[in-house]
């Protein structure tokens, strides 16, 4: 396994080697079934959710254009990394150039820090629709929760922008391959020869002061609205106004826990199989975008009604 060891003026012709799964390349057609059953619920289901909120009048609300911008950062992540990985479980395409690997690590991560700021986003929803019953519908009109949606995005891709570039400008000189199906930040700047200072520490601080105070703010939300539930004399709308907030709550767990679970490996587990590394890099980047629209489909009244309204028509029909 080889890396191209090019100048500063040759760049663009550098190439790194992908990793499927280690020992395992006998399996991959098999290994690659239960994975591409994944990206595709995936993105129907996410699909879906678009359509419903789109159509359905019912869900021209607040809380499901926030979840309409969650479903579409959920598609841009399984977009990511969905080419590179089935390119390698299928067909052993293993190489990517230089410039296919800084735009590929360049949107995962965009659309990761997008996904953590849309759920922060989606706690203060629930916060205003809590704290602020009455004035919920004129405070979160459908332009300003589309204004927010930019501003995340906009947020999100400079947030990477001066990382990606740097990595554009890089030597690469290590031998070695990466230790995904698809191009980290972190995974590039390990086989770069060149002071990489800057993007080790702009990557931590990005981590810590984005993903870092949203969680943050999370928190501070519902404590906010767990203090205003508690307030509310009758048990039964108690009940009701947490319900609302389950759906989200188990959001935040399916993208957050998945993180926390690959940064613990990453940062302790250079013992463990590189098997354990890959597991938990395709469970963190898959996860989250198949798991919020089963978990909102469950769990929310007004989804499963759009969905049983759809299907009743197709019979209908």
């Amino acid at each position: 396994m080889r890396i191209a060891t090019l100048s500063r003026t040759n760049l663009s012709f550098s190439t790194f080697l992908l990793t499927g799964f280690p020992g395992l390349e006998w399996a991959h057609h098999w290994i690659s079934l239960p994975i591409f059953i994944g990206y595709l619920v995936a993105i129907l289901g996410n699909i879906t959710i678009l359509h419903l909120v789109r159509t359905d009048p019912s869900l021209h609300q607040p809380m499901y254009y926030f979840l309409a911008i969650l479903a579409v950062t959920d598609l841009g992540l399984c977009m990511s990394t969905l080419p590179s990985v089935l390119g390698v479980l299928w067909f052993d395409a293993r190489t990517v150039s230089l410039v296919q690997c800084v735009l590929q690590q360049h949107f995962l991560h965009s659309f990761s820090f997008m996904e953590s700021a849309v759920l922060f986003a989606m706690a203060l929803d629930r916060l205003v629709a809590i704290r602020f019953p009455l004035r919920y519908a004129s405070l979160l009109t459908g332009p300003r929760v589309a204004l927010v949606g930019v501003v995340l995005g906009m947020r999100s891709a400079v947030l990477t922008a001066a990382p990606s570039v740097h990595l554009l400008k890089f030597d690469y000189c290590h031998p070695g391959a990466l230790s995904h199906a698809y191009c980290l930040h972190q995974d590039m700047i390990r086989l770069a020869c060149s002071d990489t200072r800057f993007n080790r520490i702009y990557g931590l601080c990005m981590i810590m002061l984005a993903m870092g105070s949203d969680v943050l703010f999370i928190l501070l939300s519902y404590t906010i609205i767990l203090r205003t539930v508690l307030a509310i004399a009758s048990a039964g709308e108690r009940v009701k106004a947490l319900n609302t907030c389950v759906s989200h709550i188990l959001a935040v767990l399916c993208f957050y826990v998945p993180v926390l679970g690959l940064s613990i490996v990453h940062r302790f587990g250079h013992h463990l199989s590189p098997l354990v590394h890959i597991l938990m890099g395709t469970i963190s980047v898959l996860f989250p975008p198949l798991m919020n629209p089963v978990i909102y489909s469950i769990k929310t009244q007004q989804i499963r009604h759009a969905i049983l309204k759809v299907v009743s028509l197709g019979k209908m029909q």
